[in-house]
């Protein structure tokens, strides 16, 4: 079964990520999702919050940048699912995707939770 990395290679965490997998002997199919080609849609994006176990996407959403893109607490999901495809600076990074399950690498260390 294929692991992938949604990825931004600007961001060290992410790097450190990517690192961590090499070092485990995983070769992931990375995903830069910052590019316009590697863009996630809505719903991948919903695809991967199902296999975080059916979480909202604000947890995987970079806090510090949803004020800027109209996002608050009065949201809805959908719309913060729909500004995170089209503003991808919106998604916390590295997110971990084996089979059934995703996760958040934040610490980094939590992507080894799907090896």
């Amino acid at each position: 079964m294929s692991y992938t990395l949604i990825h931004n290679p600007n961001c060290s965490t992410s790097r450190k990520g990517l690192d961590l997998l090499t070092e485990a002997g995983i070769t992931p199919d990375v995903r830069k999702y910052m590019n316009a080609s590697d863009r996630l849609s809505v719903e991948e994006l919903k695809d991967i919050a199902k296999k975080m176990g059916g979480v909202s996407p604000r947890a995987f959403l970079r806090a510090k940048d949803a004020p800027a893109a109209g996002i608050d607490a009065a949201s809805s999901d959908e719309a913060i699912f729909e500004a995170m495809a089209e503003n991808p600076k919106l998604i916390q990074r590295p997110i971990g995707i084996k089979g059934r399950k995703a996760v958040l690498g934040r610490p980094p260390e939590d992507l080894l939770k799907l090896v």
